[in-house]
């Protein structure tokens, strides 16, 4: 049954989708957690410390409950799908994913959801972090709105934005002692701003 509302579809073909691309998300999560274990155990075996970070568990917790609390945004409280809201969103969310993807890349062995303070192997001074020092946090901030704003579910967008600026104040703190310790890490990287490049 398709239904009309805000100028989009309220029921139909829309809301499956957004449930399969939330459930995708998911998985991706999950691949992401386990390549993280992986190079966790890596970087591990060469001596390389996890620095204790106590918001961590609400990080996991924040990216696991967007995408349980969009979907039952729209199910729930039935939000529409607008089309002139739900293109550039989907933009929006794609440039987070391939952002991510290119972090991960380019941090290879490097790479972990939790912190672990590596620079004795090297710095990554490649792709992204050519300009800034935390592009993933880019890419999560814009995620986290686009996503749940595809179909409409605002009120997931809005407070998992404001949930996750608290939780990313500490991560940011954690990790840049960590890393600005390092005399290394500081000659490569300590002038490049945090989160927007400076093209000019």
């Amino acid at each position: 049954m398709n239904m009309t509302h805000w100028g989009g579809t309220q029921w139909g073909w829309t809301q499956p989708a957004f449930f399969v691309l939330l459930a995708l998300v998911g998985m991706e999560r999950l691949l992401e957690l386990r390549i993280s274990k992986r190079n966790q155990k890596r970087l591990a075996g060469n001596g390389v410390r996890k620095v204790s970070e106590p918001h961590f568990r609400w990080m996991v917790t924040l990216h696991t409950g967007v995408l349980i609390a969009a979907g039952a945004e729209v199910w729930l409280l039935r939000r529409p799908f607008l089309i002139w809201l739900a293109v550039p969103m989907t933009v929006f969310f794609l440039i987070a994913t391939a952002t991510r993807l290119w972090v991960i890349r380019t941090m290879s062995g490097h790479w972990n959801v939790e912190v672990m303070d590596s620079t004795q192997l090297g710095v990554v001074t490649g792709g992204p972090y050519r300009w800034v020092r935390h592009p993933n946090y880019d890419a999560v901030v814009l995620e986290l709105f686009s996503l749940p704003m595809i179909h409409t579910s605002w009120i997931t967008a809005i407070v998992a934005s404001l949930a996750n600026l608290w939780i990313l104040k500490s991560r940011l703190a954690v990790e840049d002692e960590a890393l600005l310790s390092s005399a290394v890490y500081r000659s490569a990287m300590g002038s490049k701003p945090r989160f927007i490049p400076r093209f000019f």
